[in-house]
Order: C-alpha cells, then structure tokens, then sequence
C-alpha cells in the first residue's frame, strides 16, 4: 500500500503521521509546498518517503499530484496534521490482507479532531467521515478548493475506527484559516457569478450555531464544543459578508450610490 501525504510547513507534526503508518506502508509519497523551510522535507525523508517539492496547486491539485506518483495496489491519503489510530491501523491491515481481497473501491473511516485539548466527539466535527483509502486506478480527487473529495468509480465500503486530527493549535491559527477559506469562497462565488443574498448573511450563520451546538450535540463536548459552534456560525458568516462585500463593488448601480451624486 501507498500513503500519500501532502505538507506544507509540518516538521512538528509529520513525524507523528509517519510513525502511525510505519507498520503499515510499503511505499510513502509526500508532496511538500515548494514556500516549506522548516526542515520538513528532511523528516520525510528520515522515514523513507519519497518527497517531491512542488509549488502550491491547491489541495485538489496536490493530491491528485500525491497519488499519480503512488506504485501500491492500494492507496491511502492522509495530511500531516493526521494520523492512524493503532486500532484504524489494524483495520486496514486486516482488510488488505483478506485472503478475498477488500470487496469495495475504497473506503472511508471517521475522523475524531482534537481541539484545544480534547477529542471532539459531537456536533459538525464528528464522525465527519472520510474517504482516503481506495484501490489504485478507481478515484481522483475533486470538488472545490479547499474542500477536496474523493471521487470514486465503484462502491464505497466504511471503516469503524478513528483517523485522529490535530487540529488548530491557537485561535490566531484557526481565524487566519477561516479568512483563507472565506477568501476562496469569494473567488468561487465570482467564478460562478453567484449572488449573496440577506438570507444567506441572516440565517446561514445562526442556522450552522443552532446545528452544530444543539442538533448535533455539540454542547456535550464543553466549552470546546460552543467554540466550534461559534467559529463555525462566524466562518459562515464571513465568508458570505465577504462575498457580498465584492459583488457590490462590483455592481455599477452600488458604485454610483456609494460615490453619491456630486462625486
């Protein structure tokens, strides 16, 4: 089996995703941002992985990048702030080695997040299931910046156990995340010449809170669980303020208003 990883600056976090899957591959593919100078690249290579330097394609283009490289029969996609649980880990193994062969195209697996100290079990972050792991030749990936997925040829089976995430490390991290993706959105949106309406700004956000908070019970995962849940509603709202923000500079008849009569 292949595991494909893409990285950008991860030196801290690599090492921990490449022991989890030691046991595990028999070929390792990481595809490291060409703007990482943080010795990445040399802790990839001290676990035997093959490392490609290449510039920033996005996500899509990155995976899809990881995996053409890989040689396996099998093919596994993981990000550097992941890792296996040992008991995905044996999952997978007992599944690559039935003597029949895995059933399915590939396979997803919840993934459980770690947040500010605790495991998120709740809400919009959990089991939040992923596909990564599929047979070599059945899928590509696609969908829209940053929000990659895996696009399959056949039946997906499921895995039980965990894929475990690290994720955000401070708020800064996490606000300077959500402005990145709230900027792609808007790109998106003028791609597709999208309107943003007072709907979306209005109930969009106050919808994914009262989601992830109360429908999911995300307020059994503490203050951690409110924290997303507000993060969330703030991304969302963001993202379509920011959307709407540009299609009104655009829009001629806003810009006439906006300079007012006598300017």
């Amino acid at each position: 089996m292949t595991v494909c990883i893409i990285s950008g600056a991860e030196a801290s976090r690599l090492d921990n995703c490449l022991s989890s899957v030691a046991a595990l591959a028999s070929e390792v593919i990481v595809v490291l941002d060409d703007r990482a100078n943080d010795g990445t690249d040399e802790v990839a290579r001290c676990h035997g992985a093959k490392v490609f330097i290449e510039q920033w394609k996005g996500h899509i283009g990155q995976k899809n990048s990881a995996a053409e490289k890989a040689t396996g029969d099998w093919i596994l996609s993981l990000d550097a702030d992941e890792a296996l649980s040992p008991e995905l880990r044996d999952e997978i193994a007992a599944l690559l080695q039935n003597a029949e062969g895995p059933p399915f195209s590939a396979y997803s697996f919840p993934r459980c997040s770690r947040y500010f100290g605790r495991w998120i079990r709740h809400g919009d972050w959990y089991p939040d299931r992923q596909t990564r792991l599929w047979r070599r030749g059945t899928a590509k990936w696609g969908g829209i910046d940053p929000h990659d997925k895996l696009l399959v040829e056949g039946k997906v089976g499921q895995l039980r156990c965990d894929l475990l995430h690290y994720s955000m490390t401070s708020f800064d991290q996490q606000i300077k995340k959500t402005i990145v993706y709230a900027d792609e959105f808007v790109r998106q949106c003028d791609a597709q010449s999208r309107r943003v309406t007072l709907v979306d700004l209005g109930f969009r956000p106050a919808y994914r809170f009262l989601r992830s908070y109360v429908l999911r019970l995300g307020f059994l995962d503490g203050w951690q669980g409110y924290s997303i849940a507000w993060m969330t509603a703030f991304y969302t709202f963001l993202r379509y303020a920011k959307a709407k923000e540009v299609q009104e500079q655009s829009d001629p008849e806003t810009r006439a208003i906006s300079r007012g009569p006598h300017s």
